[in-house]
């Protein structure tokens, strides 16, 4: 019995997909034993990619994720409770925003102790408690790496205010400009608004805060900023986490003698960062050094203990020419594994044409340096979530099936995978410091509090996030009691939830892992990509109508190989298909909104069928463990 399948799950994707569902999930070791195991991983991953290549990550915004102790913020526990909820996906990674001690000015990127749990989350031992679990589950953790700044209740800003001995410039001080009466030293604003320094009168100057006040800049011109904060990466590298998040890098450096900045042009308002042009402030050559040195540093560490690969995501909202940059120099000298693609972000919203898709697509995938690997985010804690920014409902399993479908490794904010859209938050419940900074007028310009509600795990009282006698930290949606974990999992109809899983299986195949790549726009509205596996003959071909009018397409316009009829593999809630049923390749006709995947096999009907069996019985045997 075990032989035929071992076989099968070599030759056949849909199969390859199913089983490599149940490898992650430990179901097969229960249905067809270790030998099969071993055989369906290795079909699908080959050695010669490392597990970041391949991999799927979620960011968990710990405050909203789950409460497990009823004070209404979400912990560590009640991330460590929802593990088989993430292992269900089919997620590799999972990457956590700061759980560190914070004063919560920036809810805890303002880092009070860079090498310990703040209270509200737990402990040191629930944290290591979370990772042994995830390690059980075959899950990797990465962290938040909070390197600009730190809270001004750092014990190091403490003595650099007080100028103790090996501390004295550890922060970025400037005496006042001369021949004022305490006037800063340059026209540098913060990020978020207004100057970017501020009086201290202990030390008698100006400290350089490009965030919030209560968020002092480190200065890594000093050596013992630098090795302070390798120690504290090396700190978490031994609690055994899988690598950072590294948040806010083109701040890391400003220009020596701290000159005026340009005027911009974009604003009239000198308080506002969009009033000056930031050359002197945001990334410096010295900065990209500087990543280079933490990943010189990750890598060492692996030889060391004789590990995996620890890597390294960047955060850098810059220009494309600066953030192909971080992936390696002229010298080979190696970066950041995963400089953070945000175009998908910037550059497209719900104005975009099907043209525009394809350009901020082709524009990254040309900067990827050779032997590195791409990268895709839709989402995080700072921005409108993808149904409130791309125009609604219709769009989340448009840029879901996109997303997931490209080659490389994807990122996932939490929620994306079921639709939750963002919320509308009043001025007396609004939480984020940058919004409460504004006025009751201007807020919503700046708040980031809509994309950070919580969780919405069920429709019981608090969508199943927390049992608190009290509100959560934030409100809820309104529309918790259908859009939820739950009634997508057990519905008997589609659901956002079962396409993204749906596509999850599909990029464990080989075809997605290995094949080549192609896009092109189709008639007006269709953004169409095929991806093939050079060695085998299976494609697979996604369309997306992002326009309101039916299209109609003939699929040979982007591979004139593809046979005369096609297979639907995974439809969007927008679709009136099913998976199985064929269409003619010349003549598919998309609904508004539609999105679909479609094989090319003569077998896919039969193996798309297998799969929704072996999802259905992944999702009961897991459900008892999820709620």
């Amino acid at each position: 019995m075990h032989t035929p399948k071992a076989v099968w799950c070599t030759v056949s994707d849909s199969y390859d997909c199913c089983l490599a569902s149940m490898v992650r999930h430990h179901w097969s070791r229960v249905a067809y034993g270790a030998s099969i195991v071993l055989v369906a991983v290795g079909s699908i991953v080959s050695a010669q990619k490392d597990w970041w290549e391949a991999a799927s990550f979620y960011q968990i915004y710990p405050r909203s994720f789950q409460d497990s102790n009823g004070d209404g913020i979400g912990d560590l526990n009640g991330i460590t409770s929802r593990l088989p909820y993430l292992k269900s996906l089919g997620v590799t990674a999972f990457w956590l925003s700061p759980i560190y001690p914070s004063p919560m000015a920036d809810f805890g990127y303002d880092i009070s102790s860079f090498t310990d749990i703040h209270p509200s989350f737990g402990t040191m031992a629930d944290f290591q408690r979370l990772v042994q679990e995830a390690k059980n589950l075959e899950l990797r953790v990465i962290l938040d790496f909070v390197p600009n700044h730190s809270s001004d209740e750092h014990e190091w800003f403490q003595k650099s205010v007080n100028r103790e001995a090996g501390y004295e410039d550890f922060y970025v001080w400037q005496d006042a400009k001369p021949g004022t009466n305490r006037e800063p030293p340059n026209n540098w604003v913060a990020a978020w608004y207004g100057s970017a320094w501020e009086w201290n009168d202990v030390r008698q100057q100006f400290y350089l805060h490009q965030f919030h006040k209560k968020q002092p800049d480190l200065n890594y011109r000093n050596p013992g900023v630098v090795q302070a904060m390798k120690n504290v990466l090396r700190f978490w590298l031994d609690q055994g986490v899988d690598g950072f998040r590294v948040d806010a890098v083109p701040w890391l450096f400003e220009t020596v003698g701290f000159p005026d900045e340009p005027l911009s042009g974009q604003s009239s308002d000198p308080l506002s960062q969009n009033y000056l042009n930031h050359i002197y402030t945001l990334d410096q050559p010295e900065t990209v050094d500087m990543v280079y040195q933490w990943r010189e540093l990750m890598d060492e560490y692996k030889k060391e203990h004789n590990t995996t690969t620890k890597v390294l995501m960047t955060e850098a909202w810059s220009g494309l020419d600066v953030v192909k940059t971080y992936f390696n120099d002229s010298n080979n000298r190696q970066g950041s594994q995963m400089p953070f693609n945000f175009q998908l972000i910037m550059r497209l919203d719900q104005n975009s044409k099907a043209t525009d898709f394809k350009t901020v697509i082709d524009s990254w995938i040309d900067i990827i340096p050779a032997g590195h690997t791409p990268n895709w985010v839709l989402g995080n804690h700072d921005k409108r979530r993808v149904a409130s920014r791309m125009g609604g409902d219709h769009m989340v399993d448009i840029m879901a099936m996109i997303e997931l479908t490209l080659p490389g490794i994807t990122v996932t904010y939490q929620g994306e995978e079921i639709g939750m859209h963002d919320v509308d938050i009043s001025w007396t419940d609004t939480q984020d410091p940058a919004a409460c900074q504004l006025t009751e007028d201007t807020y919503q310009e700046g708040t980031r509090d809509p994309a950070r509600t919580p969780f919405q795990w069920d429709a019981t009282a608090n969508a199943g996030f927390t049992n608190a006698s009290v509100k959560p930290w934030l409100p809820l949606a309104t529309d918790y009691a259908t859009v939820n974990v739950k009634v997508q999992q057990e519905t008997t109809q589609n659901s956002h939830l079962k396409v993204f899983t749906e596509l999850m299986n599909l990029r464990s195949t080989k075809t997605l892992i290995w094949g080549t790549y192609r896009s092109l726009v189709l008639g007006t509205n269709v953004f169409a990509l095929v991806r093939a596996f050079p060695n085998d003959k299976r494609k697979y071909v996604v369309l997306t109508n992002i326009g309101t009018t039916i299209e109609t397409v003939d699929a040979t316009n982007l591979d004139d190989t593809l046979p005369t009829a096609l297979v639907y593999r995974v439809v969007g809630i927008s679709s009136n298909h099913v998976a199985g049923e064929t269409v003619a390749t010349k003549n598919i006709q998309l609904q508004p909104y539609e999105a679909v995947v479609l094989s090319n096999s003569a077998t896919e009907a039969a193996h798309s069928l297998l799969v929704m069996l072996c999802a259905a019985l992944m999702v009961a045997f897991f459900r008892t463990r999820i709620f």
